[in-house]
């Protein structure tokens, strides 16, 4: 399995309110759209043959798949929305939230979302496993979501008045998804709160990287926030790091909180712009094969490092800040992240549809599964309720002295800072 193809996807999310799970470039429709148009059963065969052949755990979760062609394959077809319907029964057997269907619309919209602009509010959904909630992994920042108030871990409750108990990921995205400037109303339990948000949809466009050189106590610092593993996220890196490499900065804090994730390869890219050498990830097939990312001696700067993380820091993150910590690259400060140890592909299908599967699980250079677990940072810090509110509400704070997992970072690379070599604060590499 090549890792470096683009089209493997690491999210968090099981689907996206504004399009949160993006796919890779270069994906292209069948030209055999009007015969499944007019033969949607064998669009149901297409997607069990694609999940027969790729899925990452060979007893399908201990499903009997073979009978479930069978089951599927003896049904009458109308039309595609009755083919639509049985393909997400027969996906909802395999209990895995992040191998769904998409229809043409869905599956266009991400494919538009690699672009980095996006419509509707900006939150980012999973599916519980055991509960099936619908729980928000995090919001977009700067997103409608964002400002209205939304946080990782609120719980979908109602979606205009519906409730949402039961329903799967791509339903609660029909419904969440509207033109720009409509409303949606969004009821969330936070703890044991109920809160009510109206909130106006929108397009957003996405700069994934934001950079700051900051006066501190350890001298000048680079200060960069990553919010997404989109299609530009790795040139928005290399830009931030170079800029900052030019004015001298003695070490760095990237910010990785509330990231859901995103491009397999946009992670690896910019792992290997701060290590120099080692292994950034490793995937593990259904077969057993093992495919190994590498550090490729081209790191842009080598000076200390600090990682902040969160519950809403997931996946694509998650293999980022895992790599750095087990490579002593860098120290995280923050809470457990997210735990979402799972690649998708995502396919095209003949008619314009699309199928996100579940192909391979991946580790840190270690060796640990982190998914349902999570990365542990080096120096646990928990935000209360009321320091999550004021960020929330005014984001301005975020990376500054009024935030206190910032704080502790701060005071980490400070230390690094006094205890690296004068050759190795002042080392950098570049490509």
């Amino acid at each position: 399995m090549a890792m470096t193809k683009s089209g493997f996807v690491l999210c968090a999310t099981a689907a996206a309110i504004t399009a949160v799970t993006i796919t890779g470039a270069g994906l292209h429709l069948s030209k055999g759209q009007a015969f499944f148009r007019e033969s949607p059963k064998e669009l149901v065969d297409e997607v069990w043959q694609i999940i027969d052949r790729n899925y990452v755990d060979g007893t399908f979760n201990q499903v009997d798949w073979k009978a479930v062609r069978t089951q599927y394959l003896k049904r009458s077809y109308v039309n595609q929305t009755d083919a639509y319907k049985a393909i997400r029964e027969m996906l909802e057997k395999l209990n895995d939230p992040y191998t769904r269907f998409m229809n043409p619309e869905e599956f266009k919209n991400m494919q538009i979302d690699t672009s980095g602009e996006l419509t509707g509010v900006g939150i980012q959904l999973a599916q519980d496993e055991k509960t099936k909630k619908l729980v928000v992994v995090a919001p977009i920042e700067d997103s409608p979501a964002f400002t209205a108030g939304i946080l990782s871990k609120d719980i979908i409750l109602k979606i205009d008045g519906q409730k949402a108990e039961g329903l799967d990921v791509n339903k609660a995205v029909t419904l969440i998804r509207g033109p720009a400037g409509t409303q949606v109303k969004l009821t969330v339990l936070r703890g044991t709160q109920e809160l009510e948000f109206a909130i106006k949809r929108a397009r957003i466009e996405i700069h994934p990287v934001r950079y700051t050189f900051q006066k501190t106590p350890a001298g000048g610092i680079g200060y960069i926030r990553l919010i997404t593993f989109s299609a530009n996220a790795a040139d928005e890196m290399r830009n931030a790091i170079q800029v900052l490499e030019k004015k001298q900065v003695n070490g760095y804090i990237l910010d990785l909180r509330s990231n859901p994730g995103g491009l397999l390869n946009a992670s690896i890219e910019i792992a290997r712009m701060w290590l120099q050498e080692g292994t950034i990830v490793s995937t593990v097939d259904r077969k057993g094969e093992v495919d190994r990312a590498q550090a490729n001696s081209r790191a842009l700067s080598l000076k200390p490092l600090v990682v902040l993380v969160d519950g809403g820091s997931a996946s694509a993150s998650e293999i980022l800040s895992g790599a750095l910590q087990d490579n002593n690259r860098a120290e995280l400060v923050g809470t457990q992240t997210f735990g979402k140890g799972l690649v998708q592909s995502v396919r095209p299908l003949g008619d314009g549809s699309g199928l996100a599967v579940t192909i391979a699980k991946y580790y840190t250079p270690s060796g640990r599964d982190i998914n349902k677990h999570g990365i542990t940072p080096n120096h646990p810090v928990k935000l209360t309720d009321p320091e999550r509110a004021a960020l929330s509400s005014d984001r301005t704070k975020i990376g500054t002295l009024a935030d206190p997992q910032y704080v502790k970072a701060l005071e980490v690379l400070t230390k690094k800072v006094a205890k690296a070599q004068p050759g190795e604060r002042a080392e950098t590499k570049s490509n």
